[in-house]
C-alpha cells in the first residue's frame, strides 16, 4: 500500500459516513442533486481565519486570493470576514463584483492585462499592481482617457525567492513584477503623472510549509520595501507582504508553524525602518484560508481488478481534481488525502486505486492506497479540495462538464 497524504483537522464521522461541518456526506450529495461534488465547509474557513487573526500582528491585513476559490458564495461569506481581495484576470474582477464586494477593497495583479480590463479596474476603482513600464504606460493613458487618477501599485520582482516553495514567484528572471533596481524611478514617474499611489506588492512564492523560511522572507520583503523607498523618496501608503503559507498535501507533510510565523512578523513590525513608519501592511492568502476546508466527492461506479489490483473507478476525476491526479506541477506523483467518504474511519482492508471516468491513464485520484472494501455505490472523498480544484481543472475535457459545487 502506497500512503495517503494527512486528512486536515476538523473532520468526523457520523454513523460511519464523513461529516462536513455536522452533516453527513450522503445528505449533502443528496441535496445537492449528485456527484461529483466539491463541499466547502463555512466554519473551517471561519476557524481559520480567526487562527490567523490571532497569530498575526494586529496592524497586519488579511486579503484574499480570489484565484484559490472564485465560488461566488465562498466570496460573499470571505467580504465579511477579510481586509480586501486580490484578482488575477478582468474575469475575476467581473465575478467579485457581482458576488457585491467594494471594488475599492480590490488590487489586480497578473502580467498580460489587456487594455479591456486595465480600463475595466481603473474605471471600478481597483488598485492595479503593475508588472512592466509598458503595463504603467497603458494604464496611465487609459486613465486619462477616462479623466480620472488611476489607483497604482508596483508589483516588486525581488532579488529573493520564498526557500523551500511549491511555486517560486520571485527571484532572477521572472515574467512577474518589475526587477526591483527599476523600481524607484518607476515610482517617482507615477506619482508624478499624478497617479494615487498605493505602494507595493511583493510576493516570493507559494505553498512553503516552513515556518522559518517565511519569516525571513517577510523580514527581506521589508527590508526591500524600506530600501526601495527611500531611494524612490517617496512615501509607502501599502505594501503587499505577499503570503506562501502552505497546507499539508502528501504523506510527511507537516502543518506550518503559524505561531513561529506570526511571532517573527510581530518582531519585525516592532522594529520597522522609519520609510515604513506609515506604511499599512497586509497578507494574501488563499489556499491556506480556503484548501483544506473543501472536499471533492465522487461516486464508485464500477469494481473491477486488473492483474490483481482493484480499481474503484469513479463518476468524477482530474477534470474537476487535477492536482489530486498529479498533473499540477508536481514532479512525482504522491497521494493526496483520500477516504472513503461511506465507511470513514473504518481501517484498511486492501490495497486500491481510485480512478475517474476519463479515457486517459492519467486520471488516477489515489494510487494504491489503503482503504477500507468499497462497493459500487460508496462516496470516494478528496481532501484538501477547496483551492485550485474547480476553477483550476480542465472540465470540459471530454465533454464531462463541472462538478456541482457547494458550501455548508
Amino acid at each position: 500500500m502506497k500512503p495517503l497524504g494527512p486528512i486536515p483537522e476538523g473532520y468526523a464521522a457520523i454513523e460511519g459516513v464523513l461529516a462536513v461541518d455536522g452533516r453527513k456526506v450522503t445528505e449533502l450529495v443528496e441535496e445537492a442533486g449528485g456527484t461529483p461534488l466539491f463541499v466547502y465547509a463555512g466554519g473551517l474557513v471561519r476557524r481559520r481565519i480567526a487562527s490567523l487573526r490571532a497569530a498575526l500582528p494586529e496592524c497586519v491585513a488579511l486579503h484574499y486570493a480570489v484565484k484559490a476559490n472564485p465560488f461566488s458564495p465562498l466570496l460573499t461569506l470571505m467580504d465579511g470576514l477579510v481586509d480586501g481581495f486580490d484578482i488575477a484576470s478582468g474575469g475575476e474582477l467581473a465575478i467579485v463584483r457581482d458576488a457585491g464586494i467594494d471594488p475599492g477593497r480590490v488590487s489586480f495583479a497578473g502580467p498580460g492585462k489587456r487594455d479591456s480590463e486595465l480600463e475595466a479596474a481603473i474605471a471600478a476603482g481597483v488598485t492595479l499592481n503593475l508588472e512592466s513600464e509598458n503595463e504603467a504606460s497603458r494604464a496611465l493613458a487609459i486613465a486619462d482617457g477616462l479623466g480620472v487618477a488611476p489607483r497604482l501599485a508596483i508589483r516588486v520582482n525581488p532579488d529573493f525567492d520564498l526557500k523551500g516553495s511549491g511555486m517560486k514567484m520571485g527571484g532572477g528572471a521572472k515574467p512577474f513584477g518589475i526587477d526591483a533596481e527599476r523600481v524607484p524611478a518607476l515610482a517617482r514617474r507615477l506619482v508624478e503623472a499624478g497617479a494615487e499611489w498605493r505602494g507595493f506588492h511583493i510576493f516570493a512564492g507559494s505553498q512553503a510549509l516552513d515556518a522559518d523560511a517565511i519569516a525571513e522572507t517577510q523580514a527581506q520583503t521589508l527590508a526591500l520595501a524600506a530600501r526601495l523607498t527611500r531611494e524612490s523618496g517617496v512615501p509607502l501608503p501599502r505594501c503587499n507582504l505577499g503570503g506562501g503559507f502552505g497546507i499539508p498535501y502528501f504523506p510527511g507533510d507537516t502543518p506550518l508553524d503559524l505561531g513561529m510565523v506570526g511571532a517573527r512578523l510581530g518582531e519585525a513590525m516592532d522594529a520597522l525602518p522609519p520609510e515604513l513608519a506609515e506604511t499599512a501592511f497586509c497578507v494574501e492568502l488563499g489556499r491556506y484560508l480556503v484548501g483544506e476546508a473543501g472536499v471533492y466527492l465522487a461516486r464508485i461506479v464500477d469494481r473491477k481488478v486488473s492483474h490483481g489490483e482493484v480499481f474503484l473507478v469513479t463518476d468524477g476525476g482530474l477534470h474537476h481534481q487535477l492536482a489530486a491526479s498529479g498533473n499540477f506541477g508536481t514532479v512525482v506523483r504522491r497521494n493526496y488525502p483520500s477516504a472513503i467518504a461511506t465507511r470513514f474511519g473504518a481501517g484498511p482492508e486492501e490495497a486500491a486505486t481510485i480512478v475517474g471516468c476519463l479515457c486517459t491513464p492519467l486520471d488516477r485520484l489515489a494510487d494504491k492506497g489503503g482503504f477500507p472494501q468499497a462497493d459500487v455505490g460508496d462516496l470516494v472523498a478528496v481532501f484538501c479540495a477547496g483551492a485550485y480544484g474547480a476553477s483550476a481543472s480542465p472540465a470540459a475535457f471530454l465533454g464531462q462538464g463541472p462538478a456541482r459545487e457547494m458550501l455548508v
